[in-house]
């Protein structure tokens, strides 16, 4: 059980009452779609993420909450997104020499380059935790059906295709249904791991089985 810090527990009492305040329909989302906002919100002090987010539909966020706790992998693309994931370790090759000899190489951006490298040692059924390259995201967009993503988390930072890479993603037919992203061009390393946090603290399916037997 997650111990929450007194401090924690008085921001959450403030952004709830202000969410609703001045976004009354978010007390209407569903449990694990609230609990996606209230971290990103806590996380950047950024009320407007109520009308900016974009997310899945619930049992897709209730999969992944059952997946991150059975052990599934988690990519995040810079290192300060993977240093944000509190719970659990990410894959993140953004120091990787190969990724700046795959760059030159390729023509890539060396994000786009560790992106591919943590891909191909992740597998299948990652989560992707995308929050500073664009060109990261549009890597794995180009490839989802190589790299096969559970869940993206796709919230970079920018005013060069980070709003360009976050509309591709809910273009996408394959990875729409599975994604986290927001419409404007805000977003970050913070954010994006507050919302892999918030699927994290959550109880899986079975470990609410086991506390009600």
């Amino acid at each position: 059980m997650r111990r929450v810090h007194a401090i924690e527990q008085e921001s959450y009492a403030i952004l709830r009452e202000q969410l609703a305040d001045r976004y009354p329909a978010a007390a209407a989302w569903p449990p694990l779609a609230r609990a996606v906002l209230e971290r990103v919100v806590h996380a950047s002090a950024d009320l407007e993420y109520a009308e900016d987010l974009v997310l899945p539909q619930e049992p897709v966020l209730a999969q992944a909450v059952d997946a991150l706790h059975s052990g599934a992998p988690i990519v995040a693309d810079v290192a300060m997104v993977a240093a944000g994931i509190t719970r659990r370790p990410a894959v993140c090759r953004i120091t990787d020499p190969r990724a700046a000899q795959i760059a030159a190489q390729e023509g890539l951006t060396r994000s786009a380059a560790a992106l591919r490298l943590a891909a191909h040692e992740a597998g299948p059924g990652a989560v992707y935790v995308i929050g500073c390259a664009p060109t990261a995201l549009f890597e794995l967009i180009e490839h989802c059906d190589e790299y096969r993503p559970l869940l993206v988390i796709g919230m970079p930072v920018g005013f060069v295709g980070a709003t360009e890479s976050k509309a591709a993603l809910r273009a996408h037919e394959g990875l729409s249904p599975r994604a986290v992203s927001n419409r404007s061009g805000k977003g970050g390393s913070a954010v994006a791991a507050a919302a892999v946090n918030a699927l994290l603290y959550i109880e899986s399916s079975s470990e609410r089985e086991r506390s009600r037997a």
